[in-house]
């Protein structure tokens, strides 16, 4: 089994971090190797990766502590887990531990990929790609954390989709008018039959 760790200290408190956190649908947004994320109900969910391939599966949801950690585990499809844990380290910071652990695809031929460098390269990507989550936290505009905003951040159409310098993100709009699934602001799940 492959395992990855990353860590980052992003300047927001832990409230806003684990909401952002709690929207798989929003992981394509800042994770290149996660694709689409679809829910079948609050607890259960369909990803589509690109790492080395095509891969899917079918997770659900464990380990979740309100403001502390998010967890998933594949039923179907790519073996996985993942766990997200979230620690206030100083007023207005929060330390973001990400944890991902799977089966290489391919028996042991997958696992001679990942000894012959697929494994280092997506920890490097997983460490650019949380770092990159941190910057766009940190210099996101007034009601741009707020899943229910129509300035929220991971809204189509954001700067961060053109890759546009980290400045010209605070001048970015959107008319994109979705918002987050019914009763995220409460139990910080979607609802059934969204896609995310």
């Amino acid at each position: 089994m492959a395992e990855h760790h990353v860590s980052v200290t992003v300047r927001a408190p832990v409230r806003q971090v684990y909401t952002l956190f709690t929207h798989f649908n929003d992981f394509p947004k800042f994770m290149r190797f996660v694709k689409e994320v679809t829910y079948y109900d609050d607890q259960r969910s369909h990803w589509v990766v690109q790492v080395g391939g095509r891969h899917e599966w079918d997770a659900v949801n464990e380990g979740w502590i309100s403001d502390q950690q998010i967890g998933w585990r594949s039923i179907d499809g790519l073996q996985n887990t993942g766990r997200v844990k979230f620690t206030p380290v100083d007023t207005g910071q929060t330390m973001v531990d990400v944890f991902l652990n799977y089966t290489p695809p391919a028996g042991v031929l997958g696992v001679a990929v990942e000894k012959l460098g697929m494994d280092s390269h997506f920890q490097s990507v997983l460490e650019e790609d949380i770092q990159h989550f941190a910057r766009m936290v940190e210099e996101a505009p007034p009601g741009a954390l707020d899943p229910m905003s129509s300035h929220y951040l991971f809204h189509e159409g954001r700067a961060w989709r053109s890759h546009q310098p980290p400045g010209r993100i605070h001048g970015a709009r959107s008319n994109d008018d979705r918002r987050a699934p019914p009763g995220a602001r409460h139990n910080h799940r979607p609802a059934a039959g969204r896609v995310l």
